[in-house]
């Protein structure tokens, strides 16, 4: 059985954009079948509004932006998502992160992968667990090790 994930927009850019090695174990899971990604349309349209921006050193051409969407809509389950129930998710001190825990849970995934502080800082302060994890690419490593064991 494969490891449901949803990712952050920072993730799918170190995969999408910035070829980041912390992502290579996530992308070899996802394209052997040890692992699926999920995105919805909230996600989706942000992850399209930052790679229309410039990202530090990087800025994208159409063209370029066009071709990371296609990749990103190839290897993901598209989830159509409706709203969490009231008291589901603990609220994210940084609002615009909810939508990344609504999609974890809308996925029924396995872990929430991202590099964000107020999610990482969230996973650590939370007193009831979540229904999924929340974790680093590197910590997402040692996840995919343990179930391929």
């Amino acid at each position: 059985m494969s490891l449901r994930l949803a990712l952050d927009t920072n993730v799918w850019l170190d995969w999408l954009v910035f070829d980041d090695p912390a992502v290579a174990p996530l992308r070899t899971a996802v394209a052997s079948g040890a692992a699926e990604v999920t995105i919805d349309a909230a996600c989706e349209a942000e992850l399209e509004r930052v790679l229309a921006r410039p990202l530090g050193k990087w800025t994208l051409a159409e063209g370029a932006q066009a071709a990371r969407l296609a990749e990103c809509r190839r290897v993901a389950h598209r989830l159509a998502q409706g709203a969490a129930p009231a008291g589901a998710l603990p609220a994210c001190r940084d609002p615009h992160d909810q939508k990344f825990l609504q999609l974890a849970l809308a996925a029924r995934a396995d872990a929430l992968v991202t590099k964000d502080r107020a999610l990482l800082e969230l996973a650590r302060r939370r007193t009831r667990p979540l229904p999924f994890r929340i974790v680093t690419p590197v910590a997402l490593r040692a996840l995919l090790a343990s179930r391929s064991a």
